[in-house]
């Protein structure tokens, strides 16, 4: 968003808030960055959530992954075209930080920060009750504390660490989903051999009620239960700035995200809808992946997704402390979090940013253990909407953003939203409106969410608005605004 030039290796490992570390260091290769932003798309909600969404809109429920689908799509472009003029660590809360003013990147980053910590706590209990499963002589808390250590120490030591282990979890992912579809297809249409599949078919389709079998509104409700399995897919744009080619890496992962949605939700979801009709109560007794490949005899295949399904936690946990130990770092840079979060050791590694959101989520998950049905219970809910916070924040600060990019720097624009600015002010309308209807929801918990979500948004917007009115951000950080370029560190960060 300046008239600084792209930064370069050199110029990312340069010293800044963070010494005497000296930032954060470009350790990412460009197969980490491809991996992680294709296994970004593919959480362990496409494979555990993905039956309560089939049980409530049939078939129809393609609709629902495709217009959710639609939304990620139009969302990541306009984070594209961002961050590809201005790759950071902060990716859209130092966007919104500039665009909209320093109440919304403070706001939309701590709340991001806070979805990701209770993530942490969520996907170690699922990865400790599968561990505990095939090793019931340790007890699931203790599995839960070994997963958090474990993927901690892997972000301590350095960001290519990271990059390697979540190039091998999401490989796995990918791979997975890849040979799913082939086998899952090749049995639809009866060309697999030695398997016999005599629920398959592409009558599964409309042979059972119809193709929308609980009426249109289905749909809709099929959005509020797979919108949040979504969430992820911007984390290659946080993971760029740690590149050697950020610019690169941003418009690849951008360009890329139609095929990676088309092919491993609608893709899979087809396949499975196909494999068996959608009310067959196996779906919902075993799951729905888990009821598709055993509709085709193939034994122990609820073992097989279980590896699955703990290969993605495990990648869910390993991002998930990653990103919200960098957006601390972007906000301890920025000055909206203690000065220590934007240190880093002589690897690059923000130290204290990565102990403080691990610590939160050993916190969390003591709560998942001790309080599950009331603090943890309010923690999951309260940040349940954030995403979909995320996503409007995006919008309204590519409207300004990109006339702040035309004025200093058209030449970044190497990345453009479609159609703008009628495209993104139709995504933002229809952010809202799923907000407006998950408040009509009442049997899946939407309202319930909302109204959480929205109490702590409001309480973190009123902590930014009184800093900001008593200009409680340190003077010795860098502010990100629009009447300051960013720092040289957070650009190349």
């Amino acid at each position: 968003m300046t008239s600084q030039p792209t930064p370069t290796k050199a110029a990312q490992a340069s010293g800044g808030p963070g010494e005497p570390g000296g930032g954060l260091h470009a350790g990412l290769k460009n197969r980490h960055l491809s991996m992680i932003a294709i296994g970004g798309v593919i959480g362990a909600g496409l494979f555990v959530g993905s039956s309560s969404g089939i049980a409530t809109a049939g078939p129809g429920i393609l609709l629902s992954y495709a217009l959710v689908g639609t939304l990620v799509v139009l969302v990541m472009r306009m984070l594209g075209e961002m961050s590809a003029a201005n790759p950071t660590s902060g990716s859209f809360s130092a966007h919104a930080d500039r665009a909209l003013g320093r109440w919304a990147g403070f706001s939309i980053g701590w709340l991001y920060w806070f979805f990701w910590v209770v993530v942490l706590a969520v996907e170690a209990t699922a990865g400790a009750a599968i561990l505990e499963g095939w090793i019931p002589a340790v007890p699931q808390w203790a599995w839960a504390l070994i997963v958090m250590v474990v993927l901690t120490a892997t972000n301590l030591v350095s960001v290519g660490s990271y990059g390697e282990f979540e190039f091998w979890f999401a490989g796995i992912k990918v791979v997975a989903i890849g040979a799913f579809i082939v086998v899952g297809a090749l049995a639809v249409f009866g060309m697999l051999p030695g398997v016999e599949a005599p629920k398959a078919g592409l009558d599964n389709l409309t042979g059972h009620g119809g193709f929308l079998p609980n009426g249109p509104g289905a749909i809709l409700t099929g959005v509020l239960l797979v919108v949040f399995s979504f969430m992820g897919s911007e984390i290659a744009t946080l993971a760029a700035g740690e590149s050697e080619d950020p610019q690169r890496a941003v418009t690849k992962s951008t360009n890329s995200i139609i095929w990676r949605i088309a092919v491993f939700y609608l893709g899979s979801i087809l396949v499975v809808v196909t494999l068996l009709p959608w009310n067959d109560p196996s779906i919902k007794d075993k799951g729905s992946y888990v009821a598709a490949l055993g509709s085709l005899g193939i034994t122990g295949a609820d073992q097989i997704m279980n590896f699955i399904v703990l290969t993605s936690v495990l990648s869910c946990l390993n991002s998930g402390l990653y990103t919200a130990s960098r957006m601390a770092f972007s906000l301890g840079q920025r000055g909206d979090a203690p000065k220590a979060f934007a240190r880093t050791t002589g690897r690059g590694v923000p130290l204290a940013a990565i102990l403080a959101s691990v610590a939160f989520g050993f916190v969390a998950v003591f709560f998942n253990y001790k309080f599950p049905d009331s603090v943890f219970l309010f923690l999951v809910n309260s940040s349940g909407a954030v995403a979909l916070f995320v996503w409007l924040v995006i919008c309204f600060s590519q409207l300004r953003m990109r006339k702040i990019i035309q004025r200093e720097a058209p030449e970044k624009l190497v990345v453009r939203m479609w159609l703008y600015p009628y495209l993104t002010w139709a995504t933002a309308a229809m952010i809202v409106f799923v907000l407006g209807y998950m408040l009509t929801d009442t049997e899946h918990d939407g309202r319930e969410t909302v109204l959480l979500s929205l109490l702590v948004a409001a309480v973190v917007l009123v902590i930014a608005l009184v800093r900001q009115k008593t200009g409680a951000r340190s003077s010795e950080q860098p502010a990100v605004s629009v009447s300051n370029e960013e720092p040289r560190a957070e650009v190349g960060a």
